[in-house]
């Protein structure tokens, strides 16, 4: 074997095995992207680094990274968001792996039909622990209120499964896509197929947020993907309405989480009043802007909520919680309006700006990847912190593969290299 199909081989598999190693525990997710990093460091130690600074992509990854270490400096606690700050430059090295392994690997669908074969054993798990429930490994569901059972799957205690296949089933899509004959009407009805038992599957985990996300971007998805017609793209959001509505009239446990607990409300005038009053994401939400009026320009800090709601200030309208739970509130409570301009800024501007060459290359996984990273941005609907290394994972993965997929924008086909 030479040592460029050694090189390549050890970057596939550190690259394949991303699914498994979050599914593992951070730990291992972490020090998989490490290996993977590292092995790309090795292989290209004796090349110059500097022309790849100067690409325009990275000038402006560094610009965030730049001020997240700027905010390390101005939050009330330094220590506390340090290391996240810091710990960011290990996305910008896992980009740079990332598209050296697209420019030079040719064999990078087997990473993705890894990725397919993951997703089919946790849709499994879900499915398994929502009739029984309990998952294959034994983890029971969680209730996060009377009758409100919750799907953990491998995740234990976590209740981040739909979060999860999210992050990697538009990539999937796209994958498959690719491959897409459509003189092959069998292939054609088995995708659709994949894809609807897919939203069945994000539906029954009783992850609200992640299952609007999904609808959202499935239905971008379809509207963007040029292989599939204007009648079955409008077939298929009647599918989705019906399968919803089917799911919904059919299971006392999707009715209740997705519908029951407000037709409650609308029926009970003091189940409403408590409800305003005790809910937990609308008192994070407030919370978050209470911190954000006491920080405006710069923000608490990164990872920072917590020290100011958690501490011993005494503002009633503080609900103390390691993050505000929606991806703006954050931004504007930790970063301030400065911050968040800048953040979001640079991510918008790095993701629009590659919209006509995606669109017209017709590249799939390249528009898979796009659904993903929009949908994190939808306004109002919880989430989980934009940095945390579950999250940050999820989403730089996506943004790198968003990059690396397309000659047209991978940095190292522009760089020649």
């Amino acid at each position: 074997m030479s040592k460029i199909d050694l090189k390549n081989n050890y970057l596939l598999i550190f690259f394949s095995i991303i699914p498994i190693c979050i599914i593992v525990g951070p730990a291992i997710s972490i020090i998989n992207i490490f290996l993977l990093i590292i092995s790309f460091l090795f292989y290209y130690k004796n090349k110059s680094f500097l022309h790849i600074f100067r690409t325009k992509v990275v000038i402006f990854l560094l610009i965030i990274y730049l001020y997240l270490l700027f905010n390390s400096v101005i939050s009330i606690d330094y220590k506390m968001g340090l290391v996240r700050n810091l710990g960011f430059f290990r996305f910008l090295l896992l980009f740079f792996a990332i598209n050296y392994l697209f420019f030079n690997n040719k064999k990078i669908d087997i990473a993705f039909n890894f990725w397919l074969l993951v997703s089919f054993i946790v849709m499994f798990d879900i499915f398994f622990e929502f009739f029984l429930g309990k998952n294959i490994l034994g983890y029971s569901q969680s209730y996060t209120c009377e009758s409100c059972p919750r799907i953990v799957s491998f995740f234990k205690d976590e209740l981040i499964v739909g979060g999860y296949l999210n992050g990697f089933i538009f990539i999937v899509f796209g994958f498959l896509f690719s491959n897409f004959d459509q003189k092959k009407k069998d292939k054609q009805f088995y995708i659709f197929l994949f894809i609807l038992i897919f939203f069945l599957c994000i539906l029954i985990t009783g992850e609200r947020s992640n299952t609007v996300k999904f609808i959202f971007g499935i239905l971008l998805f379809i509207s963007i993907n040029p292989f599939i017609k204007l009648k079955f793209k409008l077939i298929s959001l009647l599918v989705v309405v019906l399968l919803f509505t089917l799911s919904y009239f059919s299971s006392d446990k999707i009715k209740l989480r997705y519908g029951g607990q407000l037709i409650n409300l609308i029926d009970n005038k003091e189940k409403r009043e408590l409800y305003f009053k005790e809910n937990t994401y609308l008192n994070l939400y407030k919370s978050g802007i209470e911190v954000f009026k006491k920080y405006p320009v710069y923000g608490a800090g990164n990872k920072n909520y917590r020290v100011e709601t958690c501490g011993y200030n005494n503002n009633p309208k503080y609900f103390c919680n390691t993050h505000p739970h929606q991806i703006y509130i954050e931004f504007l409570s930790e970063h301030g309006l400065v911050g968040s301009l800048l953040l979001l800024s640079v991510i918008f501007f790095l993701i629009f700006r590659n919209i006509k060459v995606m669109i017209k290359s017709k590249n799939l996984i390249q528009m898979g990847s796009f659904c993903f990273l929009l949908m994190n941005f939808l306004p109002i609907l919880p989430s989980g912190s934009f940095f945390s290394d579950f999250n940050a994972t999820l989403f730089w993965l996506n943004f790198s593969i968003f990059y690396a997929s397309n000659p047209k924008t991978n940095i190292f086909s522009k760089l020649g290299d």
